[in-house]
């Protein structure tokens, strides 16, 4: 049996009950090195096998995996943050599936999310914005033309922005065609909820500037949005005026 299991965004104490029951059951362990914190591997067992897929092929992380299913082992494949979300996993169940071999997906705590916690940030505030964008920049793998970050920056909605730390200055030309300007808020997080996390924050019109500066060019997440200022503004949810499903407001 296979686990893809979330890692979470780094913290180890981050990764959910599950995922870290998983570990410990283990035979055999394949996590993304590049980004996983190694500190999670302290969940394995003695003797599990543990292996770095971030030298390893799509190809050669199947004949792991293979290779674990004839010896009846228990295999976790320990990507970072949420599976779901830029890690490649879909091509790993399509290729199982041809295989017969049956997988199952665990869940995990994505870095935006700890981002948003590092920053004391909400992204869907009343009155601000009631929608978040999860993208990247088109870099050496493009994106489809439609989702390319000048159209989606249109929108002027809270932005969460992965895997382009590097192109600093595409990403602040992009969002500037967008509706957002040169004070709209921005901030990079850099390995959030990790020991040496670091925030920087900044607006769009100083975003490259601010970035180079502080000398982040991988792993770190770029915040966009009015979101980040806050607005002071209540939720209606807990207004006392208002209705819901659970109690009556006093509103007439």
């Amino acid at each position: 049996m296979i686990h893809f299991v979330g890692a979470g965004p780094g913290a180890p104490d981050l990764i959910t009950l599950r995922g870290a029951k998983l570990l410990e059951e283990a035979d055999q362990i394949l996590y993304a090195g590049s980004l996983v914190n190694p500190a999670l591997l302290e969940h394995a067992k003695p003797g599990c096998r543990i292996f770095n897929t971030a030298h390893m092929t799509l190809e050669e992380v199947l004949a792991q995996m293979e290779e674990g299913e004839r010896a009846g082992w228990t295999t976790v494949r320990l990507h970072t943050g949420d599976p779901s979300l830029y890690g490649a996993i879909r091509e790993q169940m399509e290729a199982l599936e041809r295989l017969g071999i049956f997988y199952d997906v665990t869940p995990g705590v994505s870095s935006f999310c700890a981002a948003a916690a590092a920053l004391h940030a909400e992204y869907t505030l009343p009155g601000v914005s009631q929608t978040l964008i999860l993208t990247r920049m088109a870099g050496r793998t493009p994106v489809p033309e439609a989702e390319n970050l000048a159209a989606l920056a249109a929108h002027g909605s809270s932005m969460a922005i992965f895997l382009s730390a590097g192109l600093l200055p595409q990403v602040q030309e992009a969002l500037l065609q967008g509706a957002f300007t040169e004070e709209t808020p921005a901030a990079l997080v850099c390995r959030a909820s990790w020991p040496d996390e670091r925030i920087v924050s900044c607006t769009v019109g100083t975003l490259a500037r601010a970035g180079e500066e502080a000398g982040i060019r991988a792993t770190a997440l770029i915040l966009v949005g009015d979101f980040l200022h806050g607005n002071g503004q209540r939720s209606c949810l807990y207004d006392p005026s208002f209705t819901t499903g659970f109690r009556k407001g006093t509103a007439p």
